[in-house]
């Protein structure tokens, strides 16, 4: 009774001193764990990373006095609070832990995994900084869509590059071999990907057969995506006409001449004819496929002779002048007879001016230009041209000289002429009888007219 009556107070005390202490001890670890921290700053970086890739994430610390770091996801998700994981997501990794760093890799990242992650430090206050990832997109494929397979020289065609699915959107460049070319884009989103078409128009000729066009890929997440492919282009033949024999000198009366055609195009051409422009070819030429054979020259062989081939696309020529000279001429040419011109325009721009000579004309389609060339000369006329001209200035001194004595005896006979029909100029009157106009008829007239028989009788004189 008496024990019940007088409670010990120590005894009471010590029974709420087991409370009391738990709570002081996780008011120590909560002080333990939430340090003050003046002077205490967060430092982090933006992070870039391709999809599929690893990102680090690092935050630091200055001034560090211990104070626990953890990082969050961006949905505020603990992902380490100092070196342990409380997010069950084994991609992230701890890389360092110290007391002024925590460094954790991301891998195979994905677009989920964009957006900002939150560094904090516990101190008093509490500090935080946040940190963004950004992943790049790839685009996932490269293609170019042209519009015909083959094309004929001087066509348009269009050609179609398409990236698709990449993030941010592309940029799309055109090359023809090593040139540069200038393309139309569109750009569209689908969701947070986009797909890019650059359209290409381009007009080709013959030297873009064979020419790789590139589609190629500017973009932060890829070096050297490319795509090609190769032109091809139908085009008609290029003709060209090589002397074999002779191979230098004169064209001589009683010697050979041998001639070679060549043509080549795409398709290749099937059809080649020797012919001779304005006149008929003279019995003994000899035409053996693609070679002309004169084996006995004379003065009747001169003229142009002519080598046409044909192919799908069309018909081109190339033209030869021959002269034949007597069998005791002795000057040099200046060069041999080639006259021939280009199939099209575009062979002023690569047309081989060191080997066969380029043909310099075309058929009617062609457009006219003027490029002549022998094995070492880019321009041949007719070999006539330095005779010719000589005999033509000749020609020209004589004809001149002519007209020139002819117009001056022209001038000294206007100038006679015009003195002889001044001196003449005037007014001229006539005495005609008076009465004349009133009289019946011619007799009675010239009665009547002064100066008729009356009046002769009244100038008669008498003598006694």
């Amino acid at each position: 009774m008496a024990g019940r009556a007088q409670p010990s107070g120590p005894a009471g005390s010590g029974g709420g001193a087991p409370g009391l202490l738990p709570l002081l001890l996780l008011l120590l670890s909560a002080a333990a764990i939430i340090p003050r921290g003046d002077g205490q700053n967060l430092v982090t970086e933006d992070v870039t990373v391709v999809e599929g890739d690893v990102a680090t994430i690092s935050c630091r610390v200055k001034n560090s006095d211990d104070s626990v770091i953890q990082l969050l996801n961006p949905n505020r998700q603990t992902i380490y609070f100092r070196d342990f994981r409380p997010l069950k997501d084994s991609r992230f990794q701890l890389v360092n832990f110290s007391n002024s760093e925590l460094r954790v890799s991301l891998t195979n990242v994905s677009i989920s995994d964009e957006g900002r992650y939150f560094c904090q430090l516990y101190t008093d206050p509490p500090q935080e900084i946040y940190t963004t990832i950004t992943v790049l997109v790839p685009p996932r494929n490269l293609v170019i869509d042209i519009q015909k397979e083959t094309a004929v020289e001087g066509e348009e065609i269009e050609l179609n590059c398409t990236a698709m699915a990449s993030r941010p959107p592309t940029t799309i460049r055109w090359f023809k071999g090593n040139k540069e070319l200038t393309g139309k884009s569109e750009v569209e989103q689908w969701s947070d990907m986009y797909t890019v078409t650059s359209q290409l128009l381009l007009k080709v000729g013959r030297e873009d057969d064979g020419v790789p066009v590139i589609c190629l890929v500017d973009h932060p997440a890829v070096k050297d995506l490319q795509t090609q492919r190769y032109l091809e282009v139908m085009y008609k033949p290029q003709v060209r006409v090589s002397q074999n024999y002779p191979l230098q000198g004169l064209t001589r009366e009683g010697e050979p001449l041998e001639l070679t055609c060549t043509a080549f195009g795409k398709p290749q051409p099937t059809d080649m004819r020797w012919l001779r422009v304005d006149d008929e070819m003279p019995q003994h030429v000899v035409v053996s496929g693609s070679n002309l054979l004169i084996s006995n020259l004379n003065k009747t062989d001169n003229g142009t002779y002519r080598c046409e081939a044909s192919n799908a696309v069309g018909k081109s020529h190339a033209d030869y002048m021959l002269f034949v000279y007597d069998t005791t001429a002795t000057t040099e040419p200046a060069v041999h007879g080639f006259t021939q011109l280009p199939n099209s325009a575009e062979e002023l721009d690569y047309g081989d001016l060191s080997g066969t000579p380029v043909p310099l004309t075309a058929s009617t389609e062609a457009l006219p230009t003027v490029q002549l060339s022998n094995a070492s000369l880019a321009f041949q006329p007719d070999s006539r041209a330095g005779e010719e001209g000589a005999i033509r200035s000749v020609d020209h001194a004589v004809v001149g000289g002519v007209v020139a004595v002819v117009v001056f005896a022209m001038l000294c006979l206007l100038i006679i002429l015009g003195r002889y029909f001044a001196r003449h100029k005037g007014t001229y009157f006539t005495h005609e009888a008076k009465g004349a106009d009133d009289a019946a008829d011619a007799d009675t007239a010239i009665i009547n007219a002064e100066g008729g028989q009356n009046n002769s009788e009244e100038k008669k004189e008498y003598f006694i």
